[in-house]
């Protein structure tokens, strides 16, 4: 039975146990949202090492790093290394997208090597070995992208990217919008144009219930994916992109009806003042199903430090009630990320994520932030650094050159203004 199943039935697993351990919330509460479909424990049967995470109403804002090779370079060990910096930063999950070298290989050592959920997107795959096998991805048949699914579940993938809001009548409102930068999702474009050249309706959406009966089995989160989302401001919640969600909002009641946990992906490139409104129709339409967003990147000018833009539209969704942001490191649009890319890409979204925690007022949120602010009164270095969500930076950035030799830090010096007015007017060191 699926988490979703069992929940519904009245049950409490192992998983919700845990992800309730983990929130310092009661299990009940967490068996509840579960089967009310507002919250996701994406945990593949077949995956044996796997420390659960809960995704949804009521918890933590959770983070995805991306890893996976590419056409360009492939390194087994590299990704071994970000999939280390990963884990070592924070991350909740993880999503393997490779699409270069023996991506079989790399799934199945990423997975064991995992403790924590890990996503993919099998279209990647099932195109690739179809320019093995016909030479071009247009070709490839129904059969070979359900081929691809089936594998990335059985090696123990807790959640797939699935674009099954691909239609045709998406692609006809593509092309009644016109677009500065057309589709910028990978799994989207393949679809596309397998679409197009073939005249046929999306294999994922006419077909909707053999993925259904294959993610019930091995109790697999379908993640729908938004292969028209923006990666422009100027494309932001257009028509494409909206007629794209009504079909996932109908997906994910085929899905929770069927038994089969469900998320659904959002954009992408929105400017500030249409992010509130992106989550409330999101939520609106997909029934509260939790949302899983990348960035959103709220300017398109950022490279390099694409990690930043993402962050601050990051913490706008997740104060909106977004459930799960992905994160964008430093390369995006630019390279390959490497393990430093990596780390700084999950400590931007964990920003974001925290930030907006203590909007939607996450269980315990504001009194992590209140416990740093007690260490900053009491000049407190250490305790400051292992309250931060990067100990070593922070022990690394005090401890260096020019670092005072009393006991506040070498920004103001002797001129301390909590040591100044401790001194001077004699006010107590609050409460602990």
């Amino acid at each position: 039975m699926t988490q979703l199943e069992l929940a519904r039935k009245g049950t409490i697993s192992p998983q919700m146990e845990a992800v309730a351990k983990y929130e310092g919330i009661e299990a009940e509460v967490v068996r509840q949202h579960v089967a009310e479909g507002t919250v996701v424990i994406p945990a593949n049967i077949n995956h044996k090492n796997l420390t659960p995470r809960g995704i949804g109403q009521g918890l933590k804002t959770k983070v995805n790093a991306n890893l996976g090779t590419s056409s360009d370079y492939v390194s087994v060990d590299t990704e071994l290394e970000k999939l280390k910096a990963a884990i070592d930063a924070g991350t909740d999950t993880v999503m393997d997208l490779s699409t270069g070298g023996d991506i079989s290989a790399v799934r199945k050592t990423i997975i064991e090597a995992c403790s924590l959920p890990v996503g993919t997107v099998p279209i990647y795959q099932a195109g690739i070995n179809a320019i093995d096998k016909y030479d071009a991805i247009i070709k490839m048949t129904p059969d070979d992208l359900f081929a691809a699914i089936e594998a990335h579940i059985r090696d123990g993938v807790d959640f797939i990217t699935v674009h099954c809001g691909v239609t045709q009548s998406a692609i006809a409102r593509l092309k009644q919008q016109g677009r500065v930068a057309d589709v910028v999702s990978r799994g989207g474009a393949f679809l596309i144009g397998w679409i197009l050249f073939n005249e046929r309706e999306n294999p994922l959406y006419e077909q909707y219930d053999r993925l259904l009966e294959l993610a019930r089995e091995f109790d697999v989160t379908l993640s729908l994916g938004d292969g028209m989302r923006p990666g422009s401001l100027s494309d932001a919640t257009d028509r494409a992109q909206l007629e794209e969600l009504l079909t996932l909002g109908e997906l994910v009641q085929r899905a929770q009806e069927a038994g089969v946990q469900v998320m659904v992906e959002g954009p992408g490139h929105l400017p500030l003042n249409q992010i509130e409104t992106n989550v409330q129709l999101q939520k609106i339409i997909c029934k509260g199903a939790p949302f899983y967003v990348l960035g959103p990147l709220v300017t398109d000018i950022g490279a390099g430090y694409d990690h930043i833009t993402g962050a601050i539209g990051g913490a706008i969704a997740a104060a909106s009630g977004t459930d799960f942001l992905c994160y964008v490191t430093p390369a995006e649009h630019l390279s390959l990320p490497d393990p430093e890319d990596v780390k700084q890409g999950v400590i931007a979204s964990r920003i974001a994520a925290h930030a907006g925690d203590l909007v939607k007022g996450v269980k315990g949120a504001a009194e992590w932030d209140r416990q740093m602010s007690v260490a900053r009164k009491k000049l407190d270095w250490e305790e400051q650094a292992r309250l931060s969500l990067d100990p070593e930076r922070a022990r690394r950035v005090h401890g260096k050159q020019h670092a005072t030799s009393g006991t506040a830090c070498s920004m103001c010096g002797e001129f301390c203004a909590m040591a100044l007015v401790e001194k001077y007017l004699g006010v107590l060191t609050p409460k602990c």
